[in-house]
């Protein structure tokens, strides 16, 4: 309560005495009050400058722990595909720990498989491909020509394909050895993702129960979260490689058909470059098109560009919604901007796990709105008799 003395003007003060008056500053609380909308505008703000920053926080954490934090990550993804087995053979008498030692050595074996066979095959033919990506660029550099640009430009253009097709090569020969190198060791590196592999496939039921439990959040939800994200992993990774394999038939199909020189080695690289999502299959198909310009001239290579198209393009589109079935849910563009988005922020592993991490987010909104939803109409069928 606010008391004042009011005095008239021009009154003296012996006329007659001071009046007070009180106000109830209760009444004066919304005078200079922000109006609402201004007021969520600005929390909204401090919400996302505080995303921001958890996010940047994250990404700077990551950078400092990378060399644990990828070979338990890439072990996470292993094992959320590659579990059901392990709990396949446990349901058919098989102790867990014996399933995930035998699971994890047939994983070693195809992956050390797949590794010689893909560098033996680009090994042997790196000869084979430099001549290729040479004639190709020569190939450019004629057509330059027949344009009427200058001899001396269309041989710098020509120096600059050559030079920029034989980094990338060389990039493609050893990059994941590069990438390696900047975790620490090769052996380090082998070594902390087989045993964090090992632990996730023998103990993986036990580590999501004790998370659901400890996570702060509901049993319940917790438990819904965590399942929501393992069928996303799950189905979206087999539509992967269901689609990647689509495409390495296809193109290395048509590279046979066509006569183009190196068409398993073509195949091998569409099928690893569709595990990278979008960007992958492109530079992948560049690829296949300058082997086919230079080593069986413009007619393949122009048939190679359409059968890339046509892989990366309406065949595809038949082919993943097969593939991936209702694993993500998600518009192909939304699916775009996400790995984008994920790549430019947490690098290789933001770039494949974008998609199916926002798909389970998606898909655990969904259930629990749902489950909210059928609580309030309980609650309504109740208190409807009352």
């Amino acid at each position: 309560m606010i008391r004042g003395r009011l005095r008239r003007r021009g009154a003296a003060e012996s006329d007659q005495p001071d009046e007070f008056i009180e106000i109830d500053a209760a009444e004066l609380s919304g005078l200079f009050a922000a109006p609402r909308w201004l007021r969520d505008a600005g929390f909204t703000a401090w919400l996302l400058v505080g995303v921001v920053v958890l996010l940047a926080g994250v990404v700077w954490l990551a950078t400092l722990t990378q060399v644990i934090l990828i070979p338990v990550i890439i072990a996470g993804v292993i094992s959320a595909v590659a579990g059901q087995l392990v709990a396949f053979l446990n349901r058919h008498g098989l102790p867990r720990s014996l399933g995930a030692l035998l699971v994890l050595l047939l994983i070693v074996a195809a992956g050390v498989f797949a590794g010689y066979l893909v560098l033996r095959g680009i090994g042997t033919e790196t000869a084979a491909i430099s001549h290729q990506l040479s004639k190709g660029a020569d190939t450019v550099e004629g057509w330059i020509k027949d344009l009427g640009v200058s001899d001396g430009k269309a041989h710098a253009a020509n120096q600059d394909v050559s030079s920029g097709t034989g980094d990338s090569f060389r990039a493609l020969i050893h990059g994941l050895a590069g990438g390696v190198e900047e975790l620490a060791s090769l052996a380090f590196f082998v070594a902390m993702t087989i045993l964090s592999l090992f632990f996730l496939l023998k103990d993986g039921p036990a580590i999501r129960s004790w998370s659901e439990r400890h996570v702060g959040i509901p049993t319940d939800v917790a438990h819904t979260i965590t399942e929501r994200t393992l069928q996303s992993m799950r189905g979206y990774f087999l539509g992967v490689t269901i689609v990647a394999l689509f495409s390495a038939v296809l193109v290395g199909g048509a590279a046979l058909v066509l006569g183009i020189p190196l068409a398993g080695t073509i195949a091998v690289v569409t099928f690893i470059g569709g595990y990278v999502p979008y960007l992958g299959a492109w530079t992948a198909g560049a690829f296949s098109v300058l082997i086919a310009l230079g080593g069986s001239g413009p007619e393949a290579a122009g048939g190679m560009v359409v059968i890339q198209l046509l892989s990366n393009g309406p065949l595809q589109q038949i082919v993943q919604p097969v593939a991936y079935g209702a694993a993500l849910g998600l518009h192909p563009l939304a699916v775009l901007v996400l790995t984008i988005a994920g790549g430019a922020l947490f690098g290789t592993v933001g770039l494949i796990l974008a998609a199916p991490i926002a798909s389970a987010i998606v898909r655990v909104s969904a259930d629990l709105s749902r489950a909210r939803a059928e609580n309030d109409g309980e609650a309504e069928a109740e208190a409807a008799p009352a």
